[in-house]
């Protein structure tokens, strides 16, 4: 807030407003008696109660005196008395917990309105009210009653109704005998949804409304209707497990572990008026499940009841998601504004991007979602916008979301040791035609970094190890020269049954793969093809060790019956013919950095290696025999680059 501003001047009379009730009510409790001044108390019978725009309005009828001093046979209601009409706020109404019959005594500063054509005055500024209990049959009633739910009416007033604008379709007020809604807590699961048809009967499609009008601690009473617009999930931290069969709605139960995958649901949804909200679900028991919800729930509409806000974050405080919501806006139908006529001519999509997000979360026990998967997918959804890379990297910009389908080249885990392996990122190379078929001034191969937030599916990771692949990357980030997958960038094997290609190549590769050539603009951390002579072998870092012939297994022991035999634990045999395997570092002299040392780690059963070990047994391991020898195309992997000394470091990989 700006310092001296309005609202921070706002602020504070409300905090100040806030303690001295408290302060009030605190000071009612511990002298146990009402406050000694009674000429300015106003002194009413409550008897029926209406809410109104999330304001209990009581009718009332003045007394003159506390019912503690009147006669039974005054008790009953004058119709002489004068009746009123007293406005409650949510806060005072949950303090009150008022029924019809009781007895409220109002102290200052209290305020009668007269409204003009009307007879019935209004009473505001009821903060320090207090219930009066006038004898142990009200106590008594006050416990009993305590336990049941008592139904209110409801008035839903449209805000196109407030403002007095003539529009049919949006006229949202109902009779309040069709709006009673219970005010006490309560609990549903699918047979109380049967019994109780008038509990979850009013659809919103307001977001925000429902946050103002039902607060903090849930709707109980109320649904909001949205379309989802993205599905991923989190890692999560505090969580609820559930149980999804069909179209059911899912109930959700709290976690009581923690074990692997501790992922959450979790989708991203709109509402009519433009206004997003995430809304964080069950924990999975598997990642694969991922890809079949975005398949069956983005674009469709579903209900959302028995929410509770988690979090109310704003644009510094969640990058990530606002880049999400930022790729889904402007919306690409017109939206309704609020407060404006709902006319066709009356809609725009002229509107900022929304600057706040509400953060949802399921109250156990509750039903939640309902998601219609027979209905058509909405025009409000945005499917994702399917880019070539060559267009991702020639896009201005940071933390955007992009989405593109590529061939994974090679996956390497980044070696951190103080980082746990489960935390630490992992980089993907991949590439696809728009990158193979540029001939300068854009690398082949792009590295795509995963992060630990980033939520894999089983089915992705067996993919990856099993050779390369075509993976769909959904709403991943770039920015300053970066392809990263981070919190709810999703990965797929398959292209979503909706998606936008906007005239991108999306042809698969037909050729063989083309890595670009190691020069001076290579950067450390990425992949090249390398061509060179052998100019020395590093044999002082040059070891050896003999393998299994048949698994493979590196980890061989001396066999117990026979020292000279090795034994393998894993095909529990002696192994007679062991395989030796070796690792060198070999320096090239490049063409291309011919100014510098270029040194190679090779390991065993690649190109170079075996290149090498061929000459060095020919030659009885004289390391002159392999010296002068051209060597290349090599695929390599750039550990590090230097300029003093001016060295690079690679390593030999195989691609996928």
């Amino acid at each position: 807030l700006c310092r001296g501003g309005l609202a921070e001047r706002l602020c504070r009379l409300q905090n100040r407003e806030r303690s001295a009730i408290s302060f009030w009510r605190h000071q009612c409790l511990s002298d146990d008696k009402i406050p000694s001044d009674k000429s300015s108390v106003l002194i009413v019978r409550i008897l029926e109660i209406v809410e109104e725009c999330t304001i209990q309005v009581a009718i009332c009828q003045q007394l003159d005196q506390s019912p503690a001093t009147l006669s039974p046979e005054d008790a009953v209601i004058n119709a002489e008395e004068p009746i009123l009409k007293v406005l409650f706020t949510r806060e005072t109404a949950a303090h009150l917990k008022s029924r019809p019959q009781d007895v409220i005594h109002i102290y200052p500063p209290w305020q009668k309105l007269l409204l003009q054509n009307a007879d019935v005055p209004v009473i505001m500024n009821t903060y320090f009210s207090q219930k009066v209990l006038c004898s142990e049959h009200s106590e008594a009633r006050e416990k009993t009653y305590g336990l049941t739910k008592m139904l209110i009416r409801k008035n839903i007033i449209s805000l196109a109704q407030t403002f007095r604008l003539d529009d049919v379709d949006d006229k949202l007020h109902q009779e309040s005998s069709d709006n009673q809604v219970p005010c006490a807590p309560q609990t549903h699961n699918n047979g109380d949804s049967k019994r109780h048809p008038s509990a979850l009967s009013a659809v919103n499609d307001s977001l925000l409304e429902m946050v103002e009008s039902q607060g903090a601690v849930g709707w109980r009473e109320v649904q909001v209707q949205v379309i989802i617009q993205r599905v991923y999930c989190l890692p999560a931290r505090e969580g609820y497990r559930s149980h999804t069969q069909g179209n059911k709605p899912l109930c959700a139960a709290p976690v009581t572990n923690s074990d692997p995958p501790n992922v959450r649901l979790c989708l991203l949804v709109q509402d009519a008026y433009g206004m997003f909200s995430e809304v964080q679900l069950q924990s999975l028991s598997s990642t694969d499940d991922i890809e079949q919800y975005c398949r069956r729930w983005e674009g469709k509409s579903c209900c959302l009841a028995g929410m509770k806000i988690l979090q109310r974050t704003t644009r510094g405080r969640a990058l990530g998601l606002f880049s999400l919501i930022d790729s889904l806006w402007p919306p690409v139908v017109p939206v309704k504004v609020p407060g404006q006529s709902q006319d066709s001519e009356m809609m725009t999509t002229n509107l900022p991007p929304p600057s706040f997000c509400y953060i949802l979360t399921v109250q156990s026990g509750e039903i939640h979602v309902e998601v219609d998967e027979e209905e058509q997918i909405s025009n409000l959804y945005q499917p994702p916008a399917v880019h070539g890379l060559k267009e991702i990297l020639w896009t201005d910009g940071c933390n955007k979301r992009c989405s593109f389908w590529a061939q994974v080249l090679y996956q390497r885990l980044q070696t951190k040791h103080s980082v746990p392996t489960d935390q630490r990122e992992m980089l993907l190379f991949v590439t696809d035609s728009t990158l193979q078929n540029v001939v300068h001034g854009i690398p082949k191969v792009v590295a795509v970094s995963v992060t630990a937030s980033c939520v894999l599916s089983m089915e992705i990771m067996e993919a990856l190890s099993a050779g390369s692949r075509l993976v769909f990357f959904k709403d991943a980030l770039w920015g300053n020269g970066r392809i990263i997958c981070v919190e709810r960038t999703v990965l797929l094997l398959q292209k979503p049954l909706l998606c936008s290609a906007a005239g991108a190549d999306l042809s698969e590769l037909t050729g063989p793969v083309r890595l670009d050539e190691l020069d001076s603009t290579t950067q450390a951390s990425s992949v090249c093809a390398l061509r060179g002579t052998v100019v020395g072998v590093n044999e002082s870092t040059a070891f050896s060790w003999p393998t299994c012939n048949r698994c493979g297994n590196g980890k061989l022991e001396v066999c117990p019956q026979d020292r000279e035999l090795l034994y393998c634990n894993q095909c529990s045999e002696v192994v007679t013919t062991p395989v030796l395997k070796m690792q060198l570092e070999v320096f090239l002299s490049c063409p291309s950095r011919s100014q510098g040392t270029v040194k190679v780690k090779v390991w065993h059963e690649i190109t170079l290696f075996v290149l090498l070990t061929r000459l060095l047994f020919l030659q009885t391991y004289e390391v002159q025999s392999v010296l002068g020898k051209e060597v290349g195309l090599l695929n390599c992997y750039i550990h590090s680059i230097t300029s003093h000394p001016n060295c690079v470091v690679l390593e030999e990989i195989v691609l996928l």
